[in-house]
C-alpha cells in the first residue's frame, strides 16, 4: 500500500510539473511587455494580479464543489482551460487590456488544479504521512514555477516570448494527458457531514480561521516575491553593465534557480512539522523569510555573489511553510467540508498574493530614483520591505493559533 501511494504520489506531481509551466511565466517576460506595450510598474504588476483574480474566482467556487462532485473532472478539464488561455496570450495579446483577459483566463484554469489535487493528497494519506506526502507535493509545485520561469526564459532570447507561451501551452497539454492514468479506478471519498455543519466547521471555526490568515501573511510575501524577482535581477544585471537583452533571459534563469530550491525546503519543513508542530515550524520559517524581505531588495547595488547568496536562501524559506498551513488546515475542518475551507483559503491566501505584486509595482513607481544615501537605490529596497511587513504578521496568528484551546483538533495535538 505504501509504495502504491509512493508512485501514485510521484505521477501526481509529475502532472503538476507540466502543468505549472505557464504559472509564473508572465514574470520572465515582464521586462519586455512592460517596454513593447508601454505600460507602467503598476500597470505590469496589475496583470499579474488579474491572473490571481481568475484563480481566486475558480479556486473559491472549484474547491467547495470538490466536495460534492468528482475531482477527476475539475482537475482535467481546469488544466486544459488554463493552457487554452495561455495559448489565446501568446497568439492574440497585444497591449495592456488583452493581456489582462487571456491572463485572467490563465489562472482560472489554474484554480482547478492546486486546491483539488491537495485535497486528493489529504485522502490519501493518513495524518501521520501527511505532512510529508503535501510537502512533497507542493514542492512539484514550485519545481513547477521554478521551471516556468527557466523555460520561458530560455526559450524567449531563443525565439521570442510568444513562441515561448506557445511551447509552454504545449506543456500543460502533455501535463493533463497525463493525469487521465492518475486518476483510473479513482472514486471520490463517501461525504461525511458534521453536525456544525458549513458554519460550525469554516465560517466559526477560529482554529481553523486563524491558519487561513496565517496562510494570507504567507501569500502576500511569496506571491510579491515571486512576480517581481525575475525583474528585480534584470534591473540589478543591468546595472552591472550586462546589456537589457541578455539580463532578461539571465535573470529568468537566476529566479528559476532560487525559486526552485524552494521545492527541497517544503518536503523537509513539512516532515519536520510531523515531529516538531505545525505552528512551531511556521513561525520559525516564516519570521526568517520576512526577516529577508526587510533586506533582500537594498542588494541591488552590493556584490553579484552575496545577491545570488542571500537569494537562495530567500528563495528556499520563501515557500517552505506553504505545505505546513495546508496540512494544518486538513487537521483542523472535518473531511466533509475540507474543500469549502480550502476554498476560504484560496479566497484570503490568494486575495493576498493578487494584491502585493500591485503594490510592490506601485512601491517601485513612487519611490523611482529615490537614494536615501549617495549611490544607494532605494526603490527595490523599499519594495521587498512591504512584502515583508505582511510576512511578519503571520507569526502573530500562529502564536493565537497555539493559545487557543480548540487547536487539540489537530491531529495528535500536533499544534
Amino acid at each position: 500500500m505504501i509504495r502504491s501511494n509512493t508512485r501514485w504520489l510521484l505521477l501526481l506531481c509529475c502532472c503538476q510539473l507540466f502543468i505549472m509551466l505557464v504559472f509564473i511565466n508572465y514574470s520572465a517576460v515582464l521586462p519586455i511587455l512592460r517596454l513593447e506595450w508601454g505600460m507602467s510598474n503598476t500597470q505590469a504588476g496589475m496583470i499579474f494580479s488579474v491572473y490571481q483574480l481568475g484563480y481566486i474566482a475558480s479556486g473559491v467556487l472549484l474547491s467547495i464543489l470538490s466536495d460534492r462532485f468528482n475531482i477527476k473532472h475539475i482537475f482535467i478539464t481546469s488544466a486544459f482551460c488554463s493552457a487554452i488561455g495561455n495559448l489565446l496570450f501568446a497568439l492574440h495579446a497585444h497591449d495592456f487590456a488583452s493581456g489582462m483577459i487571456f491572463r485572467a483566463l490563465t489562472g482560472i484554469g489554474m484554480g482547478g488544479t492546486y486546491m483539488p489535487g491537495l485535497k486528493l493528497v489529504a485522502e490519501r494519506f493518513d495524518a501521520s504521512q501527511r505532512g510529508r506526502a503535501v510537502g512533497i507535493y507542493v514542492g512539484s509545485l514550485v519545481m513547477g514555477a521554478s521551471l516556468s520561469l527557466a523555460v520561458t526564459g530560455l526559450l524567449t532570447e531563443a525565439y521570442g516570448w510568444r513562441t515561448a507561451f506557445i511551447l509552454s501551452s504545449i506543456g500543460v497539454f502533455c501535463g493533463a494527458l497525463l493525469s487521465f492514468p492518475l486518476f483510473k479506478g479513482y472514486l471520490p471519498a463517501p461525504r461525511a457531514c458534521s453536525e456544525a455543519g458549513y458554519t460550525g466547521e469554516v465560517i466559526k471555526n477560529r482554529p481553523a480561521l486563524l491558519m487561513i490568515l496565517g496562510y494570507g501573511s504567507h501569500m502576500w510575501e511569496m506571491y510579491g516575491m515571486r512576480s517581481w524577482l525575475a525583474p528585480f535581477l534584470a534591473s540589478a544585471l543591468i546595472g552591472w553593465g550586462v546589456n537589457s537583452s541578455r539580463a532578461t533571459g539571465f535573470a529568468s534563469t537566476i529566479a528559476a534557480v532560487m525559486i526552485g530550491i524552494g521545492a527541497f525546503s517544503t518536503a523537509i519543513t513539512g516532515t519536520l512539522s510531523d515531529r516538531f508542530g505545525r505552528t512551531a515550524t511556521i513561525s520559525l520559517v516564516l519570521s526568517a523569510s520576512a526577516a529577508l524581505s526587510f533586506t533582500f531588495g537594498w542588494l541591488i547595488n552590493t556584490n553579484l555573489w552575496l545577491t545570488l547568496a542571500v537569494g537562495i536562501v530567500y528563495g528556499y524559506l520563501i515557500v517552505a511553510e506553504s505545505p505546513v498551513f495546508s496540512t494544518g488546515l486538513t487537521e483542523l475542518v472535518a473531511p466533509g467540508y475540507l474543500g469549502a475551507a480550502m476554498g476560504m483559503q484560496s479566497l484570503i491566501g490568494y486575495s493576498m498574493g493578487m494584491i502585493s505584486p500591485t503594490v510592490f509595482g506601485w512601491v517601485l513607481d513612487t519611490f523611482r530614483g529615490w537614494q536615501p544615501f549617495p549611490g544607494i537605490s532605494g526603490e527595490w529596497g523599499i519594495a521587498f520591505a512591504s512584502l515583508g511587513i505582511g510576512g511578519v504578521t503571520g507569526p502573530f496568528f500562529m502564536w493565537m493559533l497555539r493559545k487557543s484551546p480548540e487547536s487539540v483538533r489537530m491531529a495528535g495535538g500536533n499544534r
